[in-house]
């Protein structure tokens, strides 16, 4: 009786099929940066301050800066220990009256009342456009930035689990964030073990490529709405994937639906130029006792509740720390497309840190770490002076680093710990705390760098902190074949010991074939 696994071997493990459906997967990961994060810039929030028509006159007529003028018409308050300009009052006083000189040099205004913005504002940001400067979503208007992004991430929350329900019943969907996931857990279910942690980081560094294109995007397209259809106008091509990928064989199998598996199993031969014995009559998944996934898959059993648990947790981690480090770029008065590019860039190096180590060193150290070197590198940053720029960016930059790992391997090693028949649906569920951590992320860290400007770093470090320290209670994936059942999670040297039992008697009836390679576990 052969597996999935044995067939692949001879279907091809990454031939031209699994590569067509890799190239049309990794063009949905890149535009989905751009719905993740994209609120950097639709929603940024420039420099600010009141508005008044008089003022304004006055400046034209004496030839005033912005920075003069705005230095004449809005009181000194504090902000976070320093003394700034302030952003939501105003001077009120009758311009044409107290004032006649044009001589911009301060004066005493102690004494002077101040009152709201009741002309609205003006904003260092000319010949641009984003959705706060259109609306004035300033002062006591701006948590309404903050519930535009974790409106946004209640939708990916209501799409991740509904698409992974619908996923696992053959209607794949492509829904932003839900099939992102979809796409990530089939493309790791249809190439052979050895190849799963390369396309899974390839699909991963798409998504980070996408990082780099938004900048660029958003510097050009200067209308926050324009800006959004260009970032979504892809997904309505990607309707048309469900012609041109097919259902996983291995999913279907773990459904009792062998025709159809059958089918597609074939197919995928064909247009690998394979051929295919007769063994694949016998392929079954014997281990498929259950048609339907359900939440109480997920945490009935000691095994799977720990993984779930400890997985929710890191995805919710993951999406504040690395939501926040993005979002953090807008708040700091910099040139935030250089900032954005520039951070974006260290994306890169986590993937190859990850191709490097996870098949040398496995997959939970490697894990651990990156979310201990993000802790840290959010404690240090906080409490480095900002006179020390650059190391205070490098720093910062390291911390980025290190969560994007983390990030990318909550990914990677979720679809490894979850059986056949509930992965699709599993990955869904705990990546729901993704998007919990994303409508929780806009608060912490706006709301809390009112009080100061790092107290979010604080926070952020001791959630990556504990989140590294809860990976080492996972197992180590390195080299074992994906489970198809929840009693190889709960038993896991139960499925090694039938795994070379299955071998030796393919091996036995094959004696010519090379089957017997695949089912046998890589050196841990």
């Amino acid at each position: 009786m052969a597996t999935f696994d044995d067939i692949l071997e001879e279907a091809g493990k990454f031939g031209r099929c699994q590569k067509r459906v890799f190239a049309l997967l990794c063009m949905v990961s890149m535009p989905w940066a751009g719905v993740y994060v994209g609120i950097v810039f639709q929603g940024f929030t420039p420099d600010h301050w009141c508005r008044d028509s008089a003022a304004v006159q006055r400046r034209e007529a004496c030839g005033w800066s912005r920075e003069e003028s705005r230095r004449l018409t809005a009181p000194l308050v504090n902000i976070t220990g320093v003394l700034q300009p302030s952003s939501c009052l105003r001077f009120e006083m009758d311009w044409n009256v107290t004032e006649s000189s044009c001589d911009p040099r301060e004066t005493d205004r102690s004494a002077t009342p101040t009152a709201g913005c009741t002309e609205g504002w003006e904003y260092d940001y000319d010949g641009r456009k984003s959705f706060v400067t259109e609306f004035d979503l300033v002062c006591s208007d701006g948590w309404l930035v903050d519930l535009y992004q974790a409106t946004l991430n209640v939708g990916f929350l209501i799409g991740s689990i509904a698409i992974g329900y619908l996923a696992d019943r053959t209607l794949y969907g492509f829904g932003v964030k839900g099939g992102w996931v979809a796409g990530y857990v089939l493309i790791t279910e249809i190439v052979g073990v050895e190849f799963r942690r390369t396309v899974g980081v390839i699909y991963q560094m798409f998504f980070s490529v996408g990082i780099l294109i938004l900048p660029l995007l958003a510097y050009f397209i200067t209308d926050w709405r324009w800006l959004q259809v260009v970032i979504t106008v892809p997904y309505i091509l990607f309707l048309s994937y469900y012609w041109f990928i097919p259902e996983s064989p291995r999913w279907l199998l773990s459904q009792n639906r062998k025709s159809k598996a059958v089918k597609i199993t074939k197919d995928m031969a064909k247009e690998n130029r394979e051929t295919l014995s007769k063994m694949i009559e016998t392929l079954s998944d014997d281990n498929a006792d259950s048609s339907t996934a359900s939440f109480m898959d997920l945490i009935r059993t000691p095994k799977m509740r720990k993984h779930t648990l400890i997985l929710s947790f890191n995805w919710f981690t993951s999406a504040v720390v690395y939501q926040g480090l993005i979002m953090r770029l807008g708040i700091l008065g910099g040139n935030v497309y250089i900032d954005f590019l520039i951070s974006g860039l260290v994306e890169f190096p986590a993937a190859f840190l990850i191709l490097f180590t996870i098949e040398r060193i496995g997959r939970r150290l490697p894990f651990a770490t990156a979310n201990i070197v993000a802790a840290a590198s959010c404690f240090i940053t906080a409490f480095i002076p900002d006179s020390m720029f650059w190391f205070k960016t490098v720093v910062a930059c390291v911390g980025r680093l290190g969560i994007t790992m983390a990030f990318e391997m909550v990914v990677f090693v979720n679809t490894e710990l979850y059986p056949t028949f509930v992965r699709n649906f599993g990955v869904s569920v705990c990546s729901t705390l993704c998007d919990v951590g994303g409508i929780v992320a806009p608060f912490l860290l706006y709301r809390l760098a009112i009080i100061w400007l790092e107290l979010p770093l604080i926070i952020f470090g001791c959630l990556a902190f504990v989140a590294g320290g809860l990976v080492l209670l996972l197992p180590e994936t390195r080299g074992v074949p994906l489970p198809d059942t929840i009693d190889d999670i709960e038993f896991p040297g139960r499925m090694k010991e039938q795994t070379m039992l299955e071998s030796q008697q393919l091996a036995n009836l094959l004696p010519n074939s090379n089957v017997s390679s695949c089912k046998q576990p890589a050196a841990v």
